[in-house]
């Protein structure tokens, strides 16, 4: 069994080029500092990615899956990968329009004064909590000491 999580295939960094594939998964991920080993990925033709094996945790799982799939042109990830951790797994939120991270926080834990939990998990990707785009997917972090609102 595995997951796929849907991407708007405009937003997003730019991919250098798409005949680079592996290559450019590679950059981005680095780009980002995430750690890809033990994961095996690469872009089928209708800009999806594939992305197996085993992750050194599900934080970083999760992190390698949103840099991949924030990227332009890409559609799709396709999450066919293992966290060795065992670690909480996360939500994963679209962008909408009139979406700000208060807003975000407010829906998922009930208090929209918890926003930087949001800005911190998707960091080094969002460099400011005020600049999301319409799109973009960010992690919502689940844990045990937050109470989580109705979704």
């Amino acid at each position: 069994m595995f997951n796929a999580f849907k991407f708007a295939k405009s937003a997003g960094s730019k991919l250098l080029d798409k005949k680079q594939g592996k290559d450019a998964l590679t950059e981005q991920a680095k780009k980002y500092g995430y750690d890809t080993k033990g994961m095996d990925y690469d872009i089928d033709d209708d800009g999806a990615v594939v992305v197996r094996g085993k992750a050194a945790s599900q934080e970083m799982k999760e992190r390698v899956l949103l840099a991949f799939g924030n990227v332009a042109g890409i559609s799709m990830v396709k999450d066919e990968v293992e966290a060795e951790d065992g670690g909480a797994v996360s939500t994963f939120h679209e962008v909408v329009s009139g979406d700000t991270l208060g807003k975000i926080s407010k829906k998922y834990y009930g208090k929209s004064s918890l926003y930087m939990k949001i800005f911190d998990a998707n960091k080094p990707m969002l460099k400011n909590p005020d600049k999301i785009y319409v799109g973009q997917m960010l992690r919502i972090p689940t844990d045990e000491k937050t109470p989580t609102a109705s979704v």
